[in-house]
């Protein structure tokens, strides 16, 4: 004689806690990564009518004066800027560094923009982003 069984197997898989975690995983992405550092230099950044949102890369050139600029957070001169961006390329994979953002203080002069401009020409870097502040209406 054969007996049926009352209980059948039952294979399912509960996904509310999938679906928790995968939640928390967006969340913490999604607040992680809109933070930008930046190097704590003081400049202050010409205004602009017309400025848009630049989309900040890991290159940042930061023009204070002709002595004081900054390749990210360190200081260099203005005749190491060009071998210190080609170092940076050589560390890099050269995929990811094709752009610059390049800040300016008000002060800085516009032939010390345009000298900074073609050392990062010259070092092979094919976007150039200028920052500036934009204007409150």
């Amino acid at each position: 004689m054969q007996f049926r069984r009352r209980l059948k197997p039952t294979a399912t898989v509960d996904i509310v806690p999938l679906i928790d975690v995968v939640f928390q995983l967006v969340v913490f992405f999604m607040v992680s990564s809109t933070f930008i550092l930046t190097p704590g230099i003081n400049i202050t950044l010409p205004d602009s009518s017309s400025a848009e949102p630049v989309v900040m890369s890991r290159l940042v050139v930061t023009i204070v004066s002709e002595d004081e600029i900054y390749l990210n957070q360190d200081r260099q001169r203005l005749e190491e800027l060009s071998e210190a961006l080609q170092t940076m390329q050589r560390q890099e994979e050269l995929s990811e560094l094709r752009t610059v953002v390049i800040e300016g203080d008000q002060r800085v002069s516009y032939s010390l923009m345009v000298k900074v401009l073609d050392l990062v020409r010259q070092s092979g870097i094919e976007g150039i982003n200028l920052r500036m502040r934009e204007v409150e209406e």
